[in-house]
């Protein structure tokens, strides 16, 4: 099947990422928008587009800035004790300063929140409630102390689709850890996804991600927020938030519910990235994580998959 996205860096270690990464990001200009759809153009799946005519770059990674375009993330705290079950309140606030009510759906959801520690640990990918006052609510996992960047993904009614972003400390000890290694595989609870393509900073690449249960390929993927699969792309030295586009849609009587899932990926500068793949099977959604390595085809880096927890709450 068919699916684009736009992503690539190449791993040179944490600390050196970073400097390079921020230098790198000067050099590059602003990405130009993709093309119009059924979907919008924010991180989901943004409908049919054929390989031929593959999106072009978005704008600057999205979820850097609190507020944007007159519109603010308002966490109702900056600081929440460690928790398996931690509540997080926010609003989305007008240029007015009055928080936003109405929402356009965007892939099956009028908000889509990502949360994530700063070291890329402990990922999650859930949806708010809405109050009638404008209020969002929603529980996280939050058993992992330290800094994380929260991301609120979302349409206001009459407005653009944005992403914004907002520092969430969670109290305790933090102990931040290097990414993962890049390897062409992840296995998640008993599912392996392999990670096939080349990657280069500031062009779209084409991606596969395919998906497999005990050696068989996996062919009845179920939809999940309007595609077969939905991918999350991240800069490691600024969580920079990358929009991704998935190549086609369930019903479009092209796309195949897997076992590959294709999307086109363009990484605004060199650096390590960060890929987290949801896709639904048997019911269950579960999250494939990747640090991909760029100017290489990812099946060309040595493989050495760990099993990886269940994906957390979606």
């Amino acid at each position: 099947m068919n699916a684009s996205s736009k992503f690539a860096g190449f791993t040179v270690g944490l600390a050196a990422v970073f400097a390079l990464a921020l230098g790198a990001g000067a050099a590059f200009g602003p990405e130009d928008a993709a093309p119009a759809d059924t979907h919008d153009t924010s991180t989901h799946d943004a409908g049919s587009v054929s390989t031929s005519d593959a999106p072009a770059a978005d704008q600057t990674p999205g979820g850097l800035m609190v507020t944007d375009s007159g519109y603010t993330l308002a966490l109702d705290t900056a600081q929440v004790p460690a928790g398996a079950d931690v509540p997080l309140r926010f609003r989305i606030l007008g240029a007015d300063g009055q928080p936003v009510t109405r929402y356009v759906d965007s892939h099956d959801k009028q908000l889509h929140l990502i949360a994530v520690r700063r070291d890329m640990a402990g990922f999650q990918h859930v949806h708010p409630a809405l109050d009638a006052a404008g209020t969002w609510s929603v529980p996280l996992d939050l058993t992992r102390a330290g800094a994380y960047r929260v991301f609120a993904d979302f349409t206001p009614a009459g407005g653009d689709g944005l992403t914004l972003g907002a520092d969430l400390q969670v109290a305790g000890a933090y102990d931040p850890q290097p990414l993962p290694p890049a390897a062409a595989s992840a296995v998640v609870d008993g599912y392996t996804v392999t990670l096939g393509g080349t990657l280069t900073p500031g062009q779209a690449s084409k991606v596969t991600l395919s998906v497999s249960r005990d050696g068989q390929p996996v062919t009845d993927l179920q939809p999940y927020l309007g595609a077969y699969g939905h991918l999350v792309a991240l800069r490691a030295a600024d969580l920079g938030y990358l929009h991704v586009h998935p190549d086609g849609h369930p019903g479009d009587g092209v796309t195949t519910p897997g076992p590959g899932i294709d999307f086109f990926v363009t990484t605004p500068s060199a650096g390590d990235y960060r890929l987290f793949l949801d896709f639904q099977h048997d019911g269950v959604v579960r999250t494939a994580e990747f640090t991909p390595t760029g100017g290489q085809t990812p099946a060309a880096v040595p493989a050495a998959p760990e099993p990886m927890p269940a994906g957390h709450g979606h």
